[in-house]
């Protein structure tokens, strides 16, 4: 349904020339969103596929180990998005403190990621609510080091910003002037709060992300708070146990037409054709995810009944194996930590499991050596290669 722009536009001055800025009306769509028809049946897909993916973690003997590596797998795809160049293994290897030199930055943005994520789950699981002061919260974490950390970390934004071109009067969309921020968010806030409007929580994480981003309230960081936003909510409203669905895969391999719809909700109004890609997108994110779990499921099972049959040897191979399992890029020195082995046996049973096609170094030298857990990285690289 076209309704016409959501929202209308104000001049406003900003370095120095004269803007129209877009000022988006509160949330939910006037007239009533039409959930019927094929809306409505991608709307049980995405429910049943939620419920799939929120029952997996009965499939797993310790869903932190999957937990784990696929949070930062969405970290790094949500980075990505934004321009940063990295890789999983570099994430592993710098948040043991192996130093990446150059790439150090990128990384740091991805590991910010990382911690903006966890510390939003353990602030709504200690029972406080989502909130415009908790969404600061995790843009502060977002922005604690490296690029961005001087534009004004966990406050919203007090100056002009644009979306595309090269200043406010080329760009392809200028969110509302600084003085709106605060009321825009106050009612964006409300929104997520309602529960008498009769809108299914994936209707609402939906329609949240929409207004997050239109709003764009602060200077950096509103595309990865934005998809931050989709996963918190669906943890909030106990839609997820566990924050395993992450939207960042589907929006860049689909980042074009993302763009699109965004834009054709602001200007005609059309909140049933994003509304049908998001649906979509969560359907097929969710789907994925339980495939992985159990492909990495059958690959561990796999590999320990290999490494049941080595003899006299299999269990200090098997402690290799369950601390590759919680981080599949690793030194000789972390794994003596995990595993509290010796060097001498640590080594031997890389060189074990390297001979049985399990793990494979990635320095190529004697000394210094680093060890992937080969097949698992793989399957969790895959739709990670860089825009």
């Amino acid at each position: 349904m076209r309704r016409g722009p959501t929202g209308s536009f104000r001049n406003t001055e900003t370095t120095g020339e004269s803007v129209r800025a877009f000022l988006p009306h509160p949330l939910p769509p006037a007239p009533p969103l039409d959930l019927s028809g094929p809306l409505q049946r991608q709307l049980e897909r995405a429910h049943l596929a939620i419920g799939r993916l929120d029952s997996i973690s009965t499939l797993l003997p310790n869903p932190q180990l999957f937990l784990f590596t696929y949070i930062r797998k969405e970290a790094l795809l949500s980075s990505q998005i934004e321009g940063t160049q990295s890789s999983l293994s570099e994430l592993l290897l710098f948040e043991i403190g192996e130093s990446l030199g150059g790439r150090d930055r990128d990384v740091t943005d991805v590991s910010n990621y990382v911690a903006a994520l966890e510390h939003g789950i353990a602030r709504l699981r200690g029972g406080f609510p989502l909130s415009n002061r908790l969404i600061c919260e995790i843009h502060e974490q977002l922005l604690s080091r490296g690029r961005g950390s001087d534009k004004d970390p966990g406050h919203f934004r007090r100056s002009q910003n644009w979306i595309g071109g090269t200043r406010p009067g080329n760009a392809a969309f200028v969110p509302p002037p600084p003085e709106f921020v605060v009321e825009h968010m106050s009612e964006l806030e409300k929104f997520l709060h309602q529960t008498d409007d009769g809108l299914p929580t994936l209707v609402r994480a939906a329609l949240a992300h929409v207004q997050f981003e239109t709003i764009h309230p602060f200077l950096d960081g509103n595309g990865r708070v934005g998809r931050l936003l989709i996963t918190l909510l669906l943890c909030h409203a106990k839609a997820l146990q566990e924050p395993l669905l992450y939207s960042s895969l589907y929006f860049k391999q689909h980042r074009h037409e993302y763009y699109r719809l965004l834009d054709a909700v602001r200007t005609e109004g059309d909140w049933e054709s994003w509304l049908s890609f998001f649906l979509d997108g969560v359907a097929m994110t969710a789907d994925s995810a339980v495939s992985t779990v159990h492909r990495l499921v059958a690959l561990w099972n796999q590999d320990r009944a290999r490494i049941e049959q080595l003899g006299r040897e299999a269990g200090s191979v098997l402690r290799v194996q369950e601390a590759l399992k919680s981080r599949p890029v690793q030194t000789v020195t972390s794994l003596m930590k995990q595993t509290s082995l010796t060097f001498p046996t640590v080594n031997k049973n890389l060189d074990r499991m390297t001979q049985l096609g399990m793990v494979r170094e990635l320095t190529g030298k004697q000394r210094n050596r680093l060890f992937a857990y080969g097949a698992y990285l793989d399957i969790l690289n895959e739709g990670t290669e860089n825009l």
